[in-house]
């Protein structure tokens, strides 16, 4: 049992630590612990939900006329199937619990609430490869796919946060497309992780290698940059 709860501890510690990596960058007003505890939940039922999801869309793809060893079936699953799913199910979630929330004031909170999702999605995913293939893949895991959720979470937040202002400012229309626009990105980012991470090749493994380096110097780039240029949403709205 000890060395049970002691594997749980090391699936999950990765995401604890850039959890509180970005927790500690919301340097203007922190955000209320209970509504962030949601935000991990919400990423863990994301985790279940894609699962179901991405079944379905394998089946599907399964019976198509792609070749399951070609580039293209590799790039569908990649793109359509688990990029599209598993980003879509993470920021459904979590702009269920945060749109309306009067705690989203600041464009900082997108990142904060995209990222919580995001962690307790890739936590949750962890621990389900873990108990699937042994510790053995939490090495590796820790350094890339953690990460990597990490790094799609903090795109689409960027994006959620301006929605935030455009919605204050009354423009609708320029909302939705910084929502659809983040969501493009992140799907985007994820299908090019995912295909370089399926092929194996020695082509794709040196891209892989590239793209894991750039989006990883990028985000926490990013994240830096929009702490520090952190402002209320509200400061934009139109009075008439």
């Amino acid at each position: 049992m000890y060395v049970f709860f002691w594997y749980l501890f090391l699936a999950v510690l990765p995401a604890l630590i850039l959890l509180i990596y970005v927790y500690r960058q919301d340097r203007v007003e922190k955000e209320p612990v209970g509504l962030l505890i949601r935000l991990i939940f919400m990423g863990v039922i994301a985790a279940f939900l894609s699962m179901l999801l991405e079944r379905i869309g394998s089946y599907f793809l399964d019976r198509s006329s792609l070749n399951p060893s070609g580039l293209a079936y590799t790039a569908v699953m990649a793109f359509l199937v688990v990029a599209v799913v598993e980003e879509g199910t993470k920021y459904a979630l979590m702009a269920a619990v945060t749109w309306k929330n009067p705690a989203f004031n600041y464009r900082f909170d997108g990142i904060v609430y995209s990222v919580f999702a995001s962690l307790g999605f890739a936590a949750m995913e962890n621990i389900i490869y873990e108990m699937g293939y042994g510790p053995g893949v939490l090495v590796g895991r820790s350094v890339l796919a953690i990460p990597g959720h990490m790094s799609f979470g903090v795109l689409f937040g960027i994006f959620y946060g301006r929605a935030k202002i455009q919605q204050a400012e009354g423009h609708h229309i320029r909302q939705v497309l910084c929502i659809v626009t983040g969501y493009i990105l992140a799907v985007f980012l994820h299908g090019i992780y995912d295909t370089c991470a399926m092929l194996g090749t020695g082509a794709s493994t040196l891209v892989f290698g590239i793209v894991v380096v750039v989006i990883y110097l990028v985000c926490f780039l990013l994240v830096r940059r929009e702490s520090s240029r952190d402002e209320n949403v509200y400061y934009h709205r139109r009075f008439f």
